[in-house]
């Protein structure tokens, strides 16, 4: 068992997604397409003579107590495991809130995958993912990273081969964000003009494509209409060369791919008022290599 451990917790980019409709449960039936980028926050656990758990964090905008999705996952792998000793789990955040990065829902599946490493303890595959999907709906996936085909709310996941690499101009657009609550509202009055949906394998067939040509989210029309700056840097983008750009998840963010990492950083110069990132796609070999992963019996 160790003391302490130390993992990076990645962001996802959305390469399709489509909103069905809205499922009996209330939740929204969802295809997609994710794809885990290099922008990362950090997350360490150490173990503690204090009982419970104790949650810092360096943004003292986000909650520390048991409404935070990490203090949570914490919670959930301890009973679990039925680890009764105390945690202190410190987190770093570099990806932003509420711009459709997946950040939450990445720093708690890295804080149960934390947890087995800290405990030297694995646990089924499918339990793990069981406790990951009672987080929230993108927790699943960044148990896998990579690209990954999401289903039902996202939450059942199916590995996909790797697509080619990108770099990723990440653009998180200053004083706006999108509440996913918000999104779903706004999406939900569009659903009434969808054709029918395409059949998963096509769906994967577009969302897949190695031509450049496909990238779709639902999200993209009601948001950009509420927020038109969005709309703006998608055609920035666009138009410094781009090969694709869509909205990140539900927003606000917004993300331009291009095959030359000195193209992306030239991009990247161009929206000064804005916070910018420049990352890789990852690779699911890449991920799990960073991650330590699998710890899953």
């Amino acid at each position: 068992m160790k003391n302490s451990v130390r993992l990076p917790a990645f962001a996802k980019i959305n390469l399709c997604l489509h909103v069905l409709g809205r499922r009996p449960d209330g939740y929204h039936e969802l295809r997609t397409i994710f794809q885990a980028i290099a922008l990362h926050d950090t997350l360490e656990l150490t173990r503690s003579r204090r009982r419970g758990i104790t949650l810092e964090i360096d943004d003292p905008s986000l909650t520390t107590g048991r409404e935070n999705l990490v203090y949570r996952a914490i919670e959930a792998a301890r009973r679990e495991l039925d680890f009764r000793g105390g945690i202190h789990a410190r987190l770093e955040k570099l990806i932003p809130v509420a711009r459709g990065l997946g950040g939450g829902s990445s720093d708690a599946a890295t804080a149960l995958l934390a947890m087995l490493r800290l405990t030297g303890r694995k646990l089924p595959l499918a339990r793990l993912i069981e406790l990951a999907a009672g987080l929230g709906a993108d927790v699943p996936f960044f148990l896998f990273g990579g690209r990954s085909l999401g289903v039902n709310r996202g939450d059942e996941i199916y590995p996909l081969p790797d697509g080619r690499k990108y770099w990723a101009v990440v653009v998180s657009p200053r004083g706006i964000a999108v509440s996913t609550r918000d999104a779903f509202k706004w999406v939900s009055l569009e659903l009434t003009k969808r054709k029918t949906p395409r059949k998963i394998f096509s769906f994967c067939a577009l969302c897949w494509s190695q031509r450049d040509t496909a990238l779709e989210n639902d999200f993209e029309a009601p948001v950009f209409r509420r927020h038109p700056r969005l709309g703006e840097i998608h055609r920035g983008l666009l138009q410094r060369g781009a090969a694709r750009a869509a909205l990140a998840g539900s927003g606000s963010a917004v993300f331009g791919l291009f095959r030359s990492p000195a193209q992306a950083r030239r991009t990247a110069v161009s929206f000064p008022e804005d916070q910018v990132f420049v990352v890789e796609t990852l690779a699911r070999e890449e991920y799990v290599r960073a991650l330590r992963s699998p710890v899953y019996a």
